[in-house]
């Protein structure tokens, strides 16, 4: 018999909760809710079957090739030079989803039983990403516009202790959908320099905003101090699994290794179908189009829960871009347990506990609005007050 002995790390790793829960969906009727997953609406299918018989025509052997690990040339520059601050390409690095510039992060900079700072709540693929390093992930106090900066010093340690990463989403964050002020950027990035504390800044939803940009990106006000992160998923297709990572020369060569090591490089076709797409500014023609349909399916959200607990202790946040609500119940009420109970009446969520790095509020939940049509999402969220009266009805 064949002996299998798991290295320590693999204990660490869990399944996704939102990945099973997406099994669940595939209950017939089910309207789901919980996965963070693009409108297939917005994936600009035509452009992409040219770019992919232009780039095949005219270098086809080179796209299906073995390539540069740091990525395809052209796309470094493009990602380098739409940034809102001084970016050299060589300091890009096109990575296989933004998902894996996470796990490189992790890689280079945690040890088992590094201190790691996240938001609270925090995106559980981070969590995940991380936990394979074994480090003690460490909550900082957050509220409407993310972390407090007094918290994030008194939770900084010191000494061999110190905190190696601060982890942040400062637009739209999932699971939230708050977005950081310009006040508190700046309070952040002066407090994390003068503690000389390194961010990593997770920005996939940042072209998402319905009615005004966000403020310029941390890393912009410190680019030595923070690594900034960068994702195609959500403004061309997640299907294509491409990011990019923006660092410092202090870290660059390591996260390039780490890469390396990981899967040699980002796939070739990917890199130039892409780079052949945006180089004409087709994103400044197709991304307001996408802002404009999920603003449309958020206000059905935000009007269907005020129609459906308008007599419920129930609280919600209004994004101002991106794909996620946070919603938190009724005291009694806990997610995770009624969450059988919300599918057997055909609607989906994900429980906001698998969010926070430690003591969770099991009242909580996230809601996408991005993929369910304006009729769908009324649908759903009677059907999920139906199960929260039901539930208390029940206690």
């Amino acid at each position: 018999m064949t002996n299998w002995t798991l290295a320590k790390r693999a204990a660490s790793m869990n399944p996704s909760v939102i990945r099973e829960i997406l099994k669940v969906t595939e209950k017939p009727g089910i309207i789901s809710l919980a996965g963070g997953l693009p409108s297939p609406k917005t994936f600009p299918i035509a452009a992409f079957k040219e770019a992919a018989d232009k780039v095949l025509l005219q270098d086809g052997a080179s796209a299906l090739q073995y390539a540069a690990s740091e990525g395809y040339a052209p796309l470094r520059e493009f990602v380098a030079k739409q940034l809102p601050w001084d970016v050299s390409p060589d300091q890009v690095l096109i990575t296989t989803g933004s998902q894996q510039g996470l796990d490189l992060m992790g890689k280079i900079l945690l040890d088992e039983g590094s201190r790691l700072l996240v938001e609270t709540p925090t995106y559980l693929g981070a969590l995940q990403a991380f936990s394979p390093q074994q480090p003690r992930v460490v909550g900082v106090d957050s509220d409407d516009h993310g972390v407090i900066p007094d918290d994030l010093a008194r939770k900084a340690g010191e000494g061999a202790d110190k905190a190696r990463m601060v982890y942040l989403l400062p637009n739209f964050q999932n699971p939230t959908g708050r977005s950081m002020d310009e006040a508190r950027r700046q309070a952040v990035v002066d407090r994390l320099a003068t503690l000389g504390i390194p961010f990593l800044e997770d920005n996939p939803y940042g072209d998402l905003w319905y009615d005004q940009a966000p403020p310029a990106p941390l890393t912009a006000r410190n680019p030595e101090g923070g690594v900034y992160l960068g994702s195609f998923s959500k403004v061309l297709a997640p299907g294509l699994r491409l990011g990019y990572v923006v660092a410092p020369k202090a870290v660059y060569s390591k996260l390039l290794q780490a890469k390396q090591a990981a899967d040699l490089h980002t796939p070739t076709f990917n890199q130039r179908m892409v780079a052949e797409v945006v180089q004409s500014g087709f994103l400044d023609q197709h991304v307001p189009t996408i802002r404009a349909l999920y603003k449309k399916q958020r206000d059905a959200m935000l009007a269907a829960l005020r129609t459906h607990f308008a007599d419920l202790d129930v609280q919600w946040t209004t994004p101002t871009g991106g794909m996620f609500l946070w919603v938190r119940m009724p005291e009694g009420i806990d997610t995770v347990a009624m969450l059988p109970a919300a599918v057997e009446r055909n609607v989906a969520y994900v429980p906001g506990s698998a969010f926070y790095a430690s003591q969770p509020d099991n009242r909580t939940m996230r809601l996408s609005y991005v993929t369910a049509s304006e009729e769908q999402i009324h649908i759903a969220i009677k059907a999920l007050a139906d199960t929260v009266r039901a539930t208390l009805a029940a206690r």
